[in-house]
């Protein structure tokens, strides 16, 4: 079956097909770095590394880049708010953060965040600040052929021009008509109020630091302009795949598709979307006091709990985020990490230990395949589990280490292998360690009343294990436990 992915473009699913054969050229936005990372960022860069590490299991050598704004109106604004809270705490501005040193203090909490949730590096991070000329040179190419102008009033501000585009709103399908101003700038010089800014000259109240010298004065990038400049950097003039949240499409990924396109860029054949993360029904906003930040996320659950919670369901659908999704999303993951623990206790030391292949069953792959169903997916690994516990009830050997080679290969793709040494090291080993010492001890006191054959005291010991959660499984080598989900 070919990959297929929704095109946000064309409003339909497409058969993938790389620009080069075997290779892809991937650009995902990233993150502007004004604040700390919140579950809806989280959910966004994990369906990007599903995208990809699933594309490397086709055969794909994948080229990711995912930026960094770290330049913009709402970091300075953060950063002059820091400064004015100082002040009236008495601190004085040496008490306050630099805006670049807010920007990356934040870039920091970010990466802990993906590095936490399992999401693999990109290929290239580059930051805005850093591309500064190539954001320049795209400006001018603009200007040179009619589709941007400088302000007349000496301002240093540049806009685009959106009626010298006719096919502006293609992406999101709107007339230019019906579209209200573009507020990413101050109106003062723009001869249509829906233009959009390039290029935005420096303010009396904004630090020195924060502005480039530019053909057109002092100032700094719009933020449309930083990632069309980076992707044609690091991917070239045309490349395959971009992605970013729902909330991107307009108008940041519109007016990213018109500048480069305008410039003569072939730019993005596919344009993929995530969906949105509500907070017990309702949208996630700081109006309504209800974010939901990554240090929450990971203070409540295990790093993989809360890949496998996000990474759940279909990466274009809304997800709701309530105080039994993690639950639920724990109970998920102790049924596959108990059948990986149960399957490699029965086969050790047997002629089927190690066996399994390690491959995807196909019903799986063709999910992955549609568009990345992997709620779909997940289905087909929970079925592999129920039956892998099924050959193991029936002493099935040969077909038990066949579903566990299937189960390590499917959680692997999806980055929520158990016995990955990424998780097996998580912050909650030393409690599970004092929880072993604890029931191992009852174990022996139950083997011993065994031995004495006083077996209502080792069925008292195992129904009080019972109540407290814990499971016991009687096997040839032993009795084995695993908390019961």
């Amino acid at each position: 079956m070919t990959l297929r992915l929704y095109d946000t473009r064309e409003q339909a699913l497409r058969d993938f097909i790389p620009l080069i054969p075997d290779r892809v050229g991937l650009y995902v936005c990233g993150p502007t770095v004004q604040s700390s990372p919140h579950i809806g960022h989280l959910r966004s860069a994990l369906v990007y590394d599903q995208l990809r590490r699933w594309l490397v299991h086709r055969g794909y050598d994948v080229t990711m880049v995912r930026n960094v704004t770290d330049i913009d109106d709402k970091i300075l604004a953060g950063a002059r708010a820091a400064a004015a809270e100082a002040d009236a705490q008495g601190g004085g501005r040496g008490a306050s953060e630099e805006w670049w040193a807010l920007a990356y203090r934040i870039e920091l909490e970010f990466t802990a965040g993906y590095q936490a949730l399992g999401v693999q590096p990109p290929t290239y991070e580059p930051r805005a600040t850093a591309n500064i000329p190539e954001m320049q040179q795209l400006i001018a190419r603009l200007i040179e052929r009619g589709h941007a102008y400088a302000a007349g009033d000496g301002s240093g501000d540049v806009y685009f021009d959106i009626t010298s585009w006719p096919a502006y709103g293609e992406l999101t399908r709107q007339s230019p008509d019906r579209m209200e101003a573009a507020d990413d700038a101050d109106p003062r010089a723009k001869r249509d109020e829906r233009d959009f800014a390039l290029w935005k000259g420096r303010k009396a109240d904004e630090p020195d630091s924060a502005s480039w010298q530019s053909p057109w004065g002092p100032g700094r990038p719009g933020w449309h302009i930083e990632c069309s400049a980076m992707s044609v950097r690091y991917l070239g003039e045309t490349f395959d795949i971009h992605g970013g949240g729902l909330d991107l499409r307009f108008p940041h990924h519109e007016n990213e598709l018109a500048q480069s396109a305008a410039a003569g860029d072939g730019f993005a054949r596919y344009w993929v979307h995530n969906g949105l993360v509500h907070v017990n029904g309702q949208k996630m906003s700081k109006s309504l006091g209800n974010s939901v930040y990554a240090a929450d996320l990971f203070a409540k659950a295990r790093p993989i709990v809360v890949r496998y919670y996000l990474g759940s369901a279909h990466y274009r659908s809304t997800i709701d985020f309530t105080d039994n999704s993690l639950v639920e999303a724990e109970a998920a993951l102790e049924r596959i990490s108990g059948f990986l623990e149960r399957v490699d206790r029965r086969l050790a030391g047997t002629r089927f230990a190690g066996t399994g292949a390690q491959m995807v069953p196909d019903a799986f792959a063709n999910a992955m395949d549609d568009d990345l169903a992997v709620p779909e997916a997940l289905a087909v690994l929970h079925d592999t589990v129920r039956a892998g516990n099924a050959a193991l009830d029936g002493e099935e050997l040969a077909a038990a280490a066949s579903a566990r080679g299937a189960v390590v290969a499917m959680t692997e793709v999806l980055g929520i292998n158990p016995l990955s040494p990424q998780w097996s090291s998580q912050a909650d080993a030393p409690a599970h360690a004092a929880l072993g010492v604890l029931v191992e001890h009852r174990l022996a006191a139950r083997q011993r009343a065994r031995a004495d054959r006083d077996w209502g005291e080792a069925d008292r010991i195992r129904d009080e294990l019972a109540a407290a959660g814990i499971t016991i499984e009687d096997t040839p080598s032993g009795a084995h436990w695993s908390v019961e989900p």
